[in-house]
């Protein structure tokens, strides 16, 4: 694994559409921008920060997020996320990322990643349907 930088950011933009909003996600009757879909574009915008960095056969995987939703993105509008690379403790990542829409900051979080070696997780993953 190469080095990886504290304060590398990454920041992703993305439109509110109809999949995206509590309603269709399942997360509540409202016509904005769902949480859970808030926290995928998030944890996208953490991994993409560091994906050139990383080795071949190498990704993260998330392990933790608080997330503070603090205002609605509606339906149509855009949303800015940046995540920003605290720490490094080894293989965990620790980010800060922010989310803003036109009018306000709507989120922040904290998440930690870990790094992978993406055949040996798949695999782990995979024995598990032994189980079943």
């Amino acid at each position: 694994m190469a080095e990886l930088k504290i304060g590398t950011e990454y920041t992703i933009k993305a439109q509110v559409t109809e999949p995206m909003t509590a309603r269709q996600m399942g997360s509540g009757q409202a016509e904005v921008l769902a949480t859970p879909s808030l926290l995928a574009l998030m944890e996208q915008a953490a991994w993409k920060s560091v994906a050139p960095m990383l080795e071949e056969g190498q990704s993260t995987v998330g392990t933790f997020a608080a997330l503070k939703h603090l205002a609605a993105t509606p339906l149509g509008m855009q949303v800015r996320v940046t995540a920003r690379l605290t720490a490094v403790d080894r293989r965990k990542l620790s980010f800060f990322i922010e989310a803003f829409d036109a009018a306000e900051k709507v989120a922040e979080a904290e998440h930690e990643r870990f790094v992978i070696d993406s055949a040996k997780f798949m695999a782990k993953a995979e024995s598990k349907k032994q189980c079943e």
